[in-house]
């Protein structure tokens, strides 16, 4: 979403290419009326090597051309210069084009020092300006108030000024990302007088805190990719229908947050706090939070106090933290009663957390400790459906025969990159995948796999299986099932698979 700005550009000239009347551009836009429609008559007259399909429309697109060009048409609305190779806008030349609604010039070599500070003086009706991926160290110190969609990112900016962005009450999208911003070259009032503004990135820039005064209609804010430590009190106070944070990838410790940063965001559902350096759960989540990435921190503690608010929590990623299981104690989610998917990839967790939500249905767990599942360990969570376990230590002694007997739902398993001798008893009937590559498998028996009837896919590839040690009847029930892996080790020559495979039983692939 951060590129949308980038991406919607191609999307619009295409439009403008077609003979009927322009839709509306983007989600971002969807109020605003249709651009480009028209009943003057063609014009004959077109700069040279550009296309004029209609009488509003100037495409130059992709010309390589190195001076702005001219007999562009004072009737024109829609101007493309992308793909270019001009360094300069001369005042004299737009100056002309009063009427322009939409111009982009994304992809060229125009510099600050080439683009006067009234180049956009006359364009009173502008709606759209694209100046993405050019050579700007300064944003244009004036825009048209007119403007609903401004994208300057892939840039060289340092620096914005108050009436940049600023008193443009049509103003709906901003894209500032892949910039050298720093907090220094935003002023306090950047975009004072623009309360329309819903769409603000400005990622991959030189932010070290968020900053002050920001539109409260935002609705998504891309800051990740920043080097922020720090949200300042009260920054996000008035940002009450903001639905989507992205603060990945920067720099924010645990004192860089409290209670209050983001307890006013009242619409709030996608918060992304990746990549970051935080060494427990933030406090004071708002209750309309469905996903909140926790991955690639430092995470050592979860603790149920700091997830009360958090109540309509549907999807909690902390890979990659520093949790034992002595970090996610029973009850720590017990507030989440309706989180859906918990991922716990890459930890130190030596058994599965205890008392989870009734209402998950996907639990991920690759990559811990994980050395056992007993009788008990699962009945917390009847409806799961996709169980992951894969790159822990289960051996087969210690996987009760009863583990999976509440999982009357599931059907997705992977036990893969486990030490399984055998073939886990006791496993749902509803299964449709079972992964178990990447073990010790010795044998396969027939009673593990009795009533499997829905599985589609068994992965047993990289065991110690050979022809010889597949039981008589082991396929006999599993009608639809596609083996798609190697089933022999390498040491087995390679042989047709009728020695094993039951002619019957017609559906079953076996790659070998």
């Amino acid at each position: 979403m951060a590129e949308s700005g980038l991406a919607m550009w191609p999307s619009l000239l295409l439009l403008l290419l077609l003979p009927g009347p322009l839709p509306i551009a983007g989600t971002e836009d969807a109020a605003f009326p249709h651009l480009g429609e028209s009943s003057q008559p063609l014009l004959r007259a077109c700069p040279l090597r550009c296309s004029c399909p209609r009488v509003d429309t100037v495409d130059c697109d992709g010309l390589d051309l190195r001076v702005f060009p001219d007999n562009i048409t004072r009737a024109a609305q829609h101007l493309s210069l992308q793909n270019n190779q001009l360094q300069e806008l001369p005042y004299n030349e737009l100056s002309r084009l009063s009427g322009l609604r939409t111009l982009n010039l994304h992809n060229n070599l125009i510099s600050s020092e080439g683009l006067p500070d009234e180049a956009f003086e006359s364009l009173t009706q502008l709606q759209h300006l694209c100046v993405a991926h050019n050579k700007l160290s300064v944003a244009p110190q004036f825009l048209p108030r007119s403007l609903r969609v401004a994208d300057l990112a892939a840039n060289q900016v340092m620096e914005i000024f108050p009436l940049t962005f600023g008193e443009k009450p049509a103003l709906r999208s901003v894209y500032l990302h892949n910039n050298q911003l720093s907090n220094a070259g935003l002023p306090p009032d950047a975009f004072r007088g623009s309360e329309a503004i819903a769409t603000l990135s400005l990622s991959n820039n030189r932010l070290s805190y968020l900053p002050p005064n920001l539109p409260p209609s935002l609705e998504r804010l891309h800051l990740q990719n920043n080097l922020i430590s720090k949200v300042p009190r009260g920054a996000l106070s008035r940002q009450t229908q903001l639905r989507e944070l992205y603060l990945q990838h920067n720099q924010l410790t645990d004192s860089g947050l409290d209670a209050t940063t983001f307890s006013k965001l009242h619409s709030l559902e996608y918060l992304d706090l990746s990549h970051n350096q935080l060494t427990t759960v933030p406090a004071g989540l708002p209750w309309t939070l469905a996903i909140l990435h926790l991955g690639r921190n430092r995470i050592r503690q979860v603790e149920a106090a700091r997830l009360h608010g958090a109540r309509g929590l549907r999807y909690l990623l902390l890979q990659h933290n520093q949790l034992g299981s002595s970090g996610l104690p029973a009850g720590a989610l017990r507030p989440l009663r309706g989180l859906h998917t918990l991922h716990l990839y890459g930890n130190g967790l030596d058994r599965v957390p205890p008392a989870l939500p009734r209402r998950l249905r996907a639990l991920v767990l690759p990559h811990n400790h994980v050395a056992a599942l007993g009788a008990r360990d699962l009945v917390a969570t009847p409806g799961l459906t996709e169980l992951n376990l894969a790159y822990n230590r289960l051996a087969s002694a210690r996987v009760h025969h009863r583990a999976f007997r509440r999982l009357r739902a599931l059907r997705s398993l992977d036990l893969a990159g486990n030490q399984l001798t055998r073939l886990p008893m006791g496993l749902p009937t509803g299964l449709r995948t079972l992964q178990l590559q990447r073990n010790q498998l010795r044998m396969l028996q027939p009673e593990p796999l009795a009533g499997l009837d829905q599985l589609r896919e068994l992965s047993l590839a990289h065991n110690r299986l050979r022809v010889g040690d597949i039981g008589p009847g082991t396929w006999h029930e599993l009608q639809a099932l596609q083996v798609r892996h190697r089933l022999v080790s390498h040491t087995v020559p390679r042989a047709p698979p009728s020695p094993c495979l039951p002619c019957h039983v017609p559906n079953i692939l076996v790659s070998w």
